[in-house]
């Protein structure tokens, strides 16, 4: 017996068709099924191998539509330059200051983490406590540069970061059911851009081998590209 949630996917999306875009979106709304603002997610199976290091594929974006809640950001800045990091939006603000006290307390109460190169010497006093929790500022994942205003405006703008896992695979949430249409295109293939510019140099054959749409509890369907 299947369920009459079941049926009704059924009913409105081809799970062995691939859509294009904008199609995909309008399925993805309909099958939905769930009294909770669901999370829309684009997931990618890349022809990459995920063991080699040249092939790993990570990146950052700053989806046209924020949503979810403002990450806490911390700023680890030089001495003169803390004001600038504040006006910015950065939640917490510091120098050598801040390390010790990470480094004291082994405490973290803060999402993501940007420096202004000056201060990745000094940020290796608290890498271990960093590392494992992947908030080591690294200049792949845009979180270290000369300009601290870009770096925290972005942030507080809905910037994500993403990577492939273990499995050559890359997932992404692209926004809320709730969003109208036009709106989750345009993060969606905002995101599938992200994903296609940071295609390794060395990866041959297939890049996007399968790339699906779906919301949570939700049917996955195909994208043509």
């Amino acid at each position: 017996m299947r369920s009459k949630r079941y049926l009704k996917f059924k009913s409105v999306a081809d799970t062995k068709k691939k859509y294009a875009l904008a199609e995909a979106v309008e399925v993805v709304k309909k099958t939905a099924g769930v009294k909770f603002d669901a999370t829309v997610e684009m997931h990618a199976c890349l022809g990459i191998d995920p063991k080699k290091g040249e092939e790993q594929v990570r990146g950052t974006i700053v989806l046209p539509h924020a949503f979810g809640k403002s990450k806490i950001v911390a700023a680890f800045v030089p001495s003169g330059k803390e004001d600038e990091a504040k006006a910015a939006g950065a939640d917490l603000v510091g120098s050598e200051d801040l390390i010790e006290e990470i480094a004291k307390s082994n405490k973290i109460n803060f999402d993501v983490a940007v420096a202004l190169p000056a201060m990745m010497p000094k940020l290796a006093k608290i890498a271990k406590i960093l590392g494992p929790k992947g908030l080591m500022p690294n200049p792949k994942t845009e979180t270290v540069g000369p300009d601290i205003k870009k770096l925290v405006g972005e942030l507080k703008k809905g910037k994500v970061s993403f990577k492939n896992d273990d499995t050559g695979n890359i997932h992404l949430a692209v926004g809320k059911i709730s969003f109208d249409s036009a709106k989750l295109t345009e993060n969606a293939q905002a995101a599938l851009d992200a994903v296609i510019k940071g295609k390794p140099i060395s990866s041959k054959g297939t890049y996007l081998k399968t790339v699906v749409l779906t919301s949570t509890m939700g049917p996955a369907i195909k994208l043509a590209v």
